[in-house]
């Protein structure tokens, strides 16, 4: 309370509701994420993935890159968890899948994601009132602005009305 015996306005941050995209629109997701070889090996031993060329200096730098590639999964990962908070933090009922994932280029430490996402398309759900599906684009660049990543999503959000703005759901 303020000295003055007001409540204090309080924003609590959250993505956006299904009725604040529009088809076409882009989103850039700053700042971007800076992966490091700890990220990489971390990743890579914790889902339990035993390919070298994530894992084995030696071996990866005789492999045509000459070097450890970052896991895909990590780098996908990344992508898709870089437009949170601007899209979908406490406004997303569920992810209901991914396709048309590839990965142009490879991603190699030290390299900085930046990720831009477009909204390709929506609709109302005709047997969830108050949701509605959302289809995006999610674009993964390195440093160079070489794409690294693609990959189409399609969840399942609340709109405003339905879901009240300010309650807590989490992606």
């Amino acid at each position: 309370m303020k000295a003055d015996g007001q409540v204090p306005r309080t924003v609590v941050q959250r993505g956006l509701y299904y009725d604040e995209l529009d088809v076409g629109v882009v989103y850039s997701h700053r700042p971007g994420r800076t992966i490091t070889e700890a990220d990489n090996v971390l990743f890579t031993t914790m889902t339990m993935n035993t390919q070298a060329l994530h894992l084995d200096a030696a071996w990866s730098g005789a492999q045509p890159f000459g070097q450890r590639l970052v896991n895909s999964m990590l780098t996908l990962a990344t992508v898709v968890g870089q437009s949170v908070s601007q899209l979908t933090q406490g406004t997303i009922v569920a992810q209901l899948g991914l396709t048309d994932v590839s990965f142009p280029k490879p991603v190699f430490h030290g390299d900085t994601l930046y990720t831009d996402t477009e909204i390709t398309g929506k609709r109302l759900s005709e047997s969830r009132p108050g949701q509605g599906l959302v289809t995006m684009k999610h674009t993964g660049r390195n440093q160079d602005g070489d794409v690294v990543a693609l990959v189409s999503r399609t969840v399942l959000m609340w709109t405003k009305q339905a879901h009240g703005e300010g309650k807590g759901v989490h992606d």
